[in-house]
């Protein structure tokens, strides 16, 4: 199907789409107070267009069709083109046309005219005195300090090319994104562990059984994409016969689509992973040729943790570009045919997989025979007591993925004869937990014993085959001596490290616990709204106090610039140019680009023509449309540095780099599909070497290394305990609250919502107006609380001893555990009139800092509570 850009209607066929546009939006026919006459002759002047374009509400960025009448949008459906979505729309999708035209959106630049802190008051400004006033504070920073004062705080974006790289590096700014509260621990485990960029999904075309862990199935959510392609995938799997066992405290929307549910106690799921592996080794269900030929496996280990190596010399080119030798630490093996240790890269080497050995008179062990010692004794019923799971249940589910993974068998893709196991993981936001980072680890560790780490129907974590950047600088974990950036990147406290706002927030309040090098003086937030957004209010909030100035690019006037901001810059929301954005589905590749349906309305511009003007004002467009070039790779047709570029021109020569006619494409086809993701870029086995000639790091040994240093440089135990080589099991952090604290706090996200910008949408609200905790009856009625009780849910830091209160409503749940209550996000603005009196945000009552985040400074989800009457 080609969708152009046309005009089918004219005359006295218009339907009630044309109706509605007349008499309720601004400026159109049929808004006057003119008869059925006139009106009659104003419809038969009425023009409608389709315009592809793509979604900017949720975070899949699927494929719509705009139907415009006379100029303005009056209806979005699915794109039946886009492979993501094929046709389909969620209510989200089609809600966002109220967002479009909400009378509450921010209509012109504002500048505060009273004291921060509080409700803010305002004045319009025109574009230039407001972009102005931002690029001067930008400019007032020498180049030299712009990492150190200038921050910018980044939502959801859909332009990363322009956003994150372009206007980050071209500014000198430090980046803070969302991920540390999404599932940031999960992309560190994974980028450590295979060096793949995601979390855990499977191969749902030729997946036979599925772990969804902390994954509901079907109310959003999930690794790289999110509704409507994960759900037509494993609906499609389902069909197939696959199996899946729902890994959850709360059985949520999974339940129709589960064949079992585990209701597993929040944060014990590394035991539950550790118990698997125990029951796989004992049965001998490991893929031995890709432990042996794949990871590390077989690397020798002393009795110190450490690796045994030998010491080589090899020639690197510096970044000057020059030759220059270095010495580098490669491990040993055990070769079985030689009896000795060699080189794991030694020509015919032959390594064991197993055993314990003497090499120059140390004591070595295989990382293998290691781990084997290490869940020894993580048998199901010591997990069971953990988990308060049924221990035969525990190691029922063993059995069933080793004997599905059918080890051994092959299956040909594409001419290419490819290992084939046929189990995987769903995992994604589960990892945000103060052990989420090893117990995603654990999750890896059970899939690579079965050898389904990116085999045919196996272990995914990226869409195609693709060694991230961290992959090297994860095996030689840098810990340095303060002082340290504004998020503490490199410490000794998170050497790995996402980047979280809110340990950022704890660090300006104390810098001289964190050994902050400088406290940040000028923040430009896009599309975030921290104050409600980010766990842990309060530190955020005395955090921003601290600051000399902000700025807000948001169409609304979040919560956050209503206290804080000093300048807001209102953007557009679907009615711009932006990507370019991925559409693939993990089988096909696509790209696709956010085509204007119409000129954005009131005094709004799109978000690059904002940081377009921004940059010229400030003095660094040059740098910034350097780095667009170089981003979009513009070799052929690149933007002169010297003026300013239209947007439109500058995805032109971006389609036209593709090889396409230009951005006309776009603005007819809606996507571009590049075909069938082929096997060879598909599956890691698939490649030549398999993997890349990597091996996956079965075994951690840099992060026992990150350990040692963290305690030399005098970090204390709640920051390295977590960094060892294999998950080790140890008590959360949370348990040491008061016994009165009795309840586990978990927070979902509801299908109705997504990013904040959702829930000022009317037709959203009306499905779920009120904010809620989810709670088993038992428990509640233990407690006095009836379905729709108000009560108070009362969190407890366990190493402050703070305590944290809201009110809310009961909502019984029968599908939940008896010592489990959830509060789902999306609650608690203020500002806009949609959103008031909804509930408290359960970002109250979360605590961001020691002990409830990750080892890699990843937010934490889980808390202890009590819940009385109100």
């Amino acid at each position: 199907m080609r969708v152009s850009r046309r005009t089918v209607l004219k005359g006295g066929g218009v339907l009630g789409a044309g109706l509605f546009v007349t008499r309720f939006l601004p400026g159109m026919p049929g808004g006057g107070s003119g008869g059925p006459a006139e009106e009659l002759a104003e419809l038969a002047q009425l023009n409608e267009e389709f315009v592809p374009t793509t979604c900017w509400i949720g975070k899949q960025d699927c494929g719509i069709i705009a139907r415009k009448v006379n100029g303005r949008l009056v209806k979005l459906e699915g794109n039946p083109e886009h492979p993501r979505n094929r046709g389909r729309l969620c209510p989200k999708g089609q809600g966002q046309i109220q967002a479009i035209y909400d009378p509450n959106r921010v209509k012109t630049p504002l500048v505060r005219t009273n004291e921060k802190g509080v409700t803010g008051t305002w004045r319009q400004a025109t574009w230039d005195e407001a972009l102005t006033m931002v690029a001067d504070k930008i400019k007032e920073i020498p180049e030299d300090d712009r990492k150190k004062y200038l921050l910018w705080q980044k939502g959801r974006s859909k332009a990363g090319d322009f956003y994150d790289d372009a206007f980050v590096k071209a500014s000198g700014a430090t980046k803070m994104g969302h991920g540390a509260y999404c599932s940031d621990a999960g992309y560190r485990a994974m980028e450590l562990t295979t060096g793949l960029h995601g979390v855990l999904h499977p191969d749902f075309r030729h997946t036979r059984y599925l772990l969804s862990y902390g994954w509901d199935g079907m109310n959003g959510g999930g690794n790289k994409t999110c509704q409507i392609t994960w759900h037509q995938q494993l609906i499609e799997a389902r069909e197939r016969g696959l199996k899946m066992v729902h890994i959850d405290p709360s059985r949520r929307s999974a339940g129709p689509f589960a064949d079992e549910w585990l209701p597993i106690k929040p944060g014990t799921d590394m035991a539950f992973f550790l118990a698997l592996a125990n029951v796989l080794i004992e049965n001998e269900y490991v893929d031995t040729e890709y432990l042996t030929k794949h990871s590390n496996a077989v690397s020798l280990v002393k009795a110190d943790g450490t690796f045994l190596t030998e010491t080589r010399t090899v020639t690197i080119e510096n970044d000057d570009g020059e030759e220059e030798e270095e010495e580098v630490q490669i491990e040993q093996v055990w070769d079985a045919a030689s009896g000795g240790a060699v080189a794991i890269d030694a020509d015919r080497v032959q390594p064991a997989l197993e055993g314990s050995y003497t090499a120059g008179g140390v004591s070595v062990k295989t990382a293998f025979e290691v781990f084997k010692e290490h869940v020894a004794s993580a048998t199901p019923e010591w997990a069971a007591d953990i988990c308060d799971l049924k221990a035969e249940d525990i190691r029922t589910v063993a059995m069933e993925m080793g004997e599905a993974a059918m080890i051994g068998s092959t299956i040909v893709m594409d001419g290419i004869t490819l290992p084939y196991r046929p189990v995987g993981i769903m995992g994604y936001h589960v990892t945000q937990q103060e052990l989420g980072f090893q117990a995603c680890r654990a999750a890896a560790l059970v899939m690579m014993l079965l050898g389904t780490i990116e085999a045919v129907g196996g272990q995914r974590t990226d869409y195609t085959w693709k060694v991230y950047k961290n992959w090297e600088p994860f095996g030689d974990i840098s810990v340095k001596d303060g002082p340290y950036n504004m998020y503490l990147k490199g410490s000794k406290f998170f050497p790995i490290n996402s980047a979280n706002p809110s340990i950022a927030a704890h660090a300006m309040l104390d810098p001289d616990k964190y050994e902050l090098e400088a406290v940040p003086k000028v923040m430009i937030i896009h599309m975030a709204n921290p104050v409600i957004s980010f766990p842990n209010q309060k530190t955020i909030m005395d955090s921003y106090e601290l600051f000399e100035f902000i700025a807000v690019i948001d169409p609304w006037l979040s919560e956050t610039a209503d206290l804080f901001a000093d300048v807001v810059l209102p953007a557009a929301t679907i009615e711009k140019y932006e990507g370019p954005m991925s559409a693939n589905t993990q089988y096909v590749d696509a790209k696709t680009l956010r085509v204007p349906p119409m000129d954005p309305l009131f005094d709004s511009r799109g978000d690059i023509d904002i940081y377009l003007d921004l940059c010229e004002k400030a003095g660094i467009l040059d740098k910034y449309l350097d780095v667009v070039n170089s981003e979009l790779k513009l070799e052929d047709n690149p933007l002169p540095l010297t003026e300013r570029p239209e947007v439109r021109d500058i995805f032109d020569r971006w389609a036209k780099q593709q090889g396409l006619e230009g951005v006309e494409f776009f603005e007819q086809q809606g996507v571009w599909q590049k075909g069938d993701v082929p096997a060879s870029k598909f599956y890691g086995y698939a490649q030549d070497p398999p993997f890349d000639g990597n091996r996956h790091r079965f075994y951690g040994e840099s992060l026992l290394r990150a350990q040692n240093d963290m305690k030399e440089l005098g970090a204390g135990e709640i920051f390295w305990r977590l960094y060892t080589p294999y998950p080790t099991w140890m008590t959360a952090t949370l348990e040491g609250s008061p016994p009165e604290y009795d309840l586990y706090l978990i927070s979902r996200k509801l299908i109705e919502f997504k990013q904040a910008r959702s829930t000022f949408i009317p037709v959203l609200n009306e499905l779920a107006p009120k904010q809620f905790m989810e709670m088993n009856p038992q428990a509640a009625k233990d407690r006095g609380l009836d379905d729709g009780d108000e009560a108070w849910v009362e969190s407890q830091n366990a190493l402050t001893g703070e305590t944290r209160t809201v009110k809310t409503n009961v909502s019984y749940l029968e599908t939940i555990r008896p010592d489990t209550v959830c509060l789902p996000h999306h609650y608690g603005f203020f500002t806009n009139p949609i959103t008031k009196d909804q509930g408290p945000t359960s970002n109250t009552l979360f605590f961001s800092g020691e002990g409830y985040v990750t080892n890699t400074a990843d937010q934490s989800f889980h808390v202890k509570v009590k819940v009385y009457r109100a």
